[in-house]
């Protein structure tokens, strides 16, 4: 971890992911200014030295660099362009990181707004989930100005293991989306073969070692199948950020036009998952809609 000594941050959202993002960036030396709709779930931040702001206008101030991971488009457009966003209150020469997976064409706006404001914008949406997060091993994708991304790179190496530069304003979360449409596939195909062990009377386990280390092998069965073994549904990434981030895809697919079916049926699996009552689990809790869906067919 590098020294980031007198490196004046704003961290705008303190989520599953975003409470130890933030935490790397002060136990590196940034002087950090926090805030959260509700600022009990900065307290640990707080505890490691963070100031808190009233708003994020007021958190944005003084910075150098204003990260934002919050959950929805709408979310986003308020923490920037509300009263008191981000805009009100940035200064010349910052440079904007939104972290949070949204609309492309938000991406664009944002980066407009900023450079009206003497201000850079990135848009730097993340895989790796609470693993990735906690362990700082984060793949950071980025879309807007290169010479933004390298002023801020070592707080991003602060971050994640892997940071491309994937193009202009938008294009960082257009290769989140890709990334989410594989990650769906994945797990529809890690929930059933788990399914199928168990109906199979195989060691799942022992089927886990096998497949791991062949053709088979993910992320997601090194990290989520061993979870699911176990019962636990916790989240890593909630299921109803999840079904957002599948709809993104899908109406940017439409615009292109593309057709997704794939993507679409694990979409709707996944809104039957938060139907019946999972919305706030992990995304491996689609293994639970998988299994009530083969019970209520007689399986």
């Amino acid at each position: 971890m590098g020294d980031l000594s007198g490196c004046r941050i704003a961290w705008i959202g303190t989520g599953v992911m975003g409470l130890p993002m933030c935490g790397h960036l002060i136990a590196g030396g940034a002087q950090a200014t926090v805030f959260t709709r509700t600022k009990a779930k900065a307290g640990p931040l707080i505890d490691q030295g963070a100031a808190w702001a009233g708003s994020p206008a007021d958190a944005a101030r003084a910075a150098d660099a204003v990260f934002t991971m919050v959950g929805y488009p709408d979310d986003v457009r308020e923490v920037y362009f509300g009263a008191s966003g981000v805009l009100a209150g940035v200064r010349r020469g910052a440079v904007l990181i939104d972290m949070t997976t949204t609309e492309p064409a938000l991406a664009v706006r944002i980066a407009a707004a900023a450079a009206e404001a003497g201000a850079s914008a990135l848009d730097a949406p993340v895989s790796g989930g609470d693993v990735g997060a906690r362990n700082a091993t984060l793949s950071i994708m980025v879309g807007g100005d290169a010479a933004a991304l390298e002023r801020v790179r070592p707080l991003l190496e602060t971050l994640g293991r892997t940071i491309v530069h994937e193009g202009p304003a938008g294009s960082g979360q257009h290769t989140k989306l890709c990334n989410q449409i594989v990650i769906a596939g994945t797990m529809i195909g890690v929930c059933e073969s788990l399914l199928y062990a168990r109906r199979a009377g195989l060691d799942a386990e022992r089927m886990l070692e096998s497949i791991r280390g062949g053709a088979a092998g993910c992320w997601t069965l090194d990290n989520l199948a061993p979870r699911v073994l176990k019962g636990d549904f916790a989240p890593g990434f909630l299921i109803e950020h999840f079904v957002k981030d599948m709809g993104l895809a899908l109406d940017e697919a439409a615009r292109m036009p593309l057709a997704m079916p794939g993507l679409a049926l694990v979409r709707q699996l996944y809104l039957a998952a938060a139907a019946q009552g999972d919305g706030r689990a992990g995304t491996h809790a689609l293994f639970r809609a998988l299994d009530r869906l083969s019970k209520g067919s007689g399986a």
